[in-house]
């Protein structure tokens, strides 16, 4: 492995910036050279609580720095198309806070970009190296759940609030990420429902159904007025259960070994005995999950990408797919709830489909 010293600059010392800053000091042979943000007080932060770093509210000093590898971004998602094209364009590798875009042709065209140049294009979709994510993709592919029928995910708090984007784009943009993960497949259509109590013309509620290949639904529930922190998903098939809670950091996942039997007697029934429902009531394991922080494992991974030369698993294809599904969801909002199509990129935007089930670099740790 190409262990020669990687050189990162960060642009955004905001809520999440930090964290990535963190993150990236602690890989070996990485250096943290700039942090770029427009807000001094954010960078005053910053260098007290890392004094080696140079801190600059000049962002293309951070983008065009010539001893720069690499650029990372956790900026307003409205800025993050033209931060990450220059940055790609001064040849230099990307980490991008999800979601990657706006609009599925701006995230294309990054996609496009990225590969003429053969650098790392990666999307911080962090909940793909989440243990307890990965372990519940290791459940479903041994086959143990049986079919798949649905998915169910609840993701709220009471905040933090935001402007640039709904709490779609804020919240189920992670939902969307982690069920493709998990199914290897994207949604075909959608219908939504969302409010907007606070700001207008942002809805800080959302409500969302989507309907993926085999006939399997997915729901989410993301809400920024909600009086209980939760981050939980439920899926369930026709063998077992299982229930994936982020707020519970001891036990994580849980199986359940329940399921609905039918019982059909042969021939004509006129009674509920020959025709009828059996509930199956077993067990609940809890399967070890090892520790670990998601952030730094995404960065570890980012690394591993660029001295690998090799596509991450937060590629730029899964979040142009994400951002599509995003897109069709506010159709349908805007439509009161119609049932809306989820095109495949090219119908978005004119893009290209990735091929499925491609190999990627497996997450750090």
């Amino acid at each position: 492995m190409n262990q020669k010293l990687i050189t990162v600059n960060c642009i955004g010392a905001g809520r999440w910036g930090p964290n990535l800053i963190r993150a990236l000091r602690n890989i070996p042979r990485v250096r943290v050279s700039k942090v770029a943000d427009r807000d001094v007080q954010r960078l005053e932060l910053i260098a007290q609580r890392f004094p080696e770093i140079c801190i600059t509210s000049d962002v293309d000093a951070a983008l065009t720095d010539e001893d720069a590898d690499a650029v990372v971004i956790a900026t307003p998602v409205r800025t993050h198309y033209d931060l990450a094209r220059r940055a790609l364009e001064c040849d230099k590798h990307v980490l991008v806070e999800k979601p990657l875009c706006g609009h599925a042709v701006q995230c294309q065209s990054l996609t496009r970009l990225a590969q003429d140049n053969q650098l790392i294009l990666a999307v911080g979709h962090v909940f793909l190296f989440n243990a307890g994510i990965r372990k519940v993709r290791e459940i479903i592919e041994s086959g143990a759940l049986g079919k798949i029928y649905y998915i169910h995910a609840t993701r709220t708090n009471l905040g933090p609030i935001r402007e640039d984007v709904n709490a779609l784009w804020d919240l189920a943009s992670h939902d969307l990420s982690i069920f493709q993960y998990w199914l290897d497949a994207v949604p075909q259509e959608v219908t939504a429902h969302g409010e907007s109590f606070l700001h207008e013309g942002v809805e800080d509620v959302v409500v969302a159904s989507y309907r993926y290949p085999d006939n399997v639904l997915a729901c989410v529930h993301a809400s920024w007025l909600n009086p209980r922190k939760v981050r939980e998903i439920t899926v369930v098939g026709d063998r077992k259960m299982i229930v994936w809670s982020d707020m519970d950091v001891i036990e994580p996942v849980r199986l359940y070994d329940k399921n609905v039997q039918t019982r059909r007697d042969p021939g004509y029934a006129d009674s509920l005995g020959g025709f009828q429902t059996q509930i199956r009531d077993g067990d609940v394991l809890i399967p070890h999950v090892a520790g670990g922080e998601p952030v730094a494992a995404e960065c570890e991974h980012f690394i591993q990408c660029i001295r690998e030369n090799r596509r991450p698993l937060n590629h730029a294809s899964l979040a142009t797919d994400v951002v599509c599904a995003l897109e069709a969801t506010n159709e349908s909002m805007r439509r009161n709830g119609a049932m809306v199509k989820i095109g495949a990129p090219q119908d978005c935007d004119g893009g290209r489909r990735p091929a499925r089930r491609m190999t990627v670099g497996a997450p750090a740790g």
